[in-house]
């Protein structure tokens, strides 16, 4: 019996199931939308908000206000959490679309080509993209075809943009106004 456990275990084993959500997580960063199916979906959704909440909490020690040391110790903190929960970041550059590595912005240049990386894009780019927004920086959108080979559900998971807001299917409507008590004549 599985009582008080939490979790799914999709099927695999721990070790298969950190580097399955290690992957995930990556790909998910790296793109900003994947497809994959519907389970994984919903159980990477949480763990890279995590993430996400590590990173927004980095950037805003960073603009926070005290001494620039103690910022920079709180910001390296959040960094590390995240590197943890990641993995070893070796070998996790961002391509584009031609696979090509990108070159990191900040890089000197002096050593040769710094890759950008994964840990790299989620605290510069998308940590401080929800700086403001207090959580649900994903979205899952189910998707009506079923994978070839074994018929799973597929879905997408993507990362909001700036600024925008996820979208109701049905909008709720206002309280009807309570009518007006009938005067006796």
């Amino acid at each position: 019996m599985r009582h008080r456990r939490a979790g799914k275990h999709l099927n695999r084993t721990p070790a298969h199931r950190l580097a399955l959500f290690r992957n995930l997580a990556r790909a998910l960063i790296t793109h900003e939308r994947i497809v994959t199916t519907l389970p994984k979906a919903k159980w990477l959704r949480p763990q890279v908000e995590k993430l996400i909440t590590l990173a927004k909490k980095a950037a805003v020690a960073m603009d926070g206000e005290g001494d620039e040391k103690a910022r920079k110790v709180a910001a390296l903190h959040y960094r590390r959490l995240a590197m943890a929960r990641l993995g070893p970041v070796h070998g996790t550059g961002i391509y584009d679309k031609k696979d090509e590595p990108q070159d990191d912005p900040l890089s000197d240049g002096k050593k040769g080509k710094s890759a950008d990386t994964v840990l790299k894009k989620l605290f510069r780019e998308i940590g401080p993209r929800y700086k403001d927004r207090p959580g649900g920086y994903t979205r899952v959108v189910k998707q009506h075809y079923r994978r070839l080979g074994d018929g799973g559900e597929t879905a997408i998971i993507e990362l909001l943009k700036a600024g925008e807001q996820k979208v109701r299917l049905k909008e709720r409507k206002p309280a009807a106004p309570t009518p007006a008590p009938v005067a006796a004549e």
